[in-house]
C-alpha cells in the first residue's frame, strides 16, 4: 500500500477540490447571471423582427415614391419638350406667316400695275 494516499493527503485534496468546485459553481453562476431568460429573449425576437418588418415596408414604400417620382420627372420632361417644340412651331408661323403675306401683298401689287 506505498502508493496510496494518506488520510490527511485525501483531506487535502478533497477540500481542494470542494475549493476548485465552489470556484467553478461561483463562475457558473456569474455566468448565468447574465443569460437573458427564454420569455424575454421571445418578446426582444419578437419586437426586432416586427421592427425589422416596419423598416423593410417603410423601404419599400420609399423605393415605390422614388419611381413614382421618378415617373412624374420623365413624364415633366416630355411634356415640357413638347411644349418647348410647339412653341417653337408657334414663332416660325409668327415669323413665316406675315412675311408670306407682305410677299402676297406684294405681288398683287405687281400683278395690279402691270394689269393696267
Amino acid at each position: 500500500m506505498p502508493d496510496d494516499p494518506s488520510n490527511g493527503e485525501l483531506g487535502r485534496q478533497i477540500g481542494a477540490l470542494q475549493a476548485l468546485l465552489e470556484t467553478r459553481l461561483g463562475e457558473l453562476h456569474s455566468r448565468l447571471d447574465k443569460v437573458v431568460s427564454l420569455d424575454v429573449y421571445t418578446i426582444q425576437t419578437t419586437h426586432v423582427e416586427q421592427r425589422l418588418a416596419q423598416l423593410q415596408s417603410d423601404i419599400q414604400r420609399c423605393a415605390d415614391a422614388n419611381t413614382q417620382l421618378e415617373d412624374d420627372f420623365e413624364q415633366y420632361q416630355r411634356d415640357e419638350a413638347k411644349r418647348r417644340e410647339d412653341e417653337r412651331q408657334k414663332r416660325l408661323y409668327q415669323a413665316v406667316i406675315p412675311v408670306l403675306l407682305g410677299l402676297l401683298s406684294a405681288a398683287i401689287a405687281v400683278w395690279a400695275v402691270v394689269a393696267r
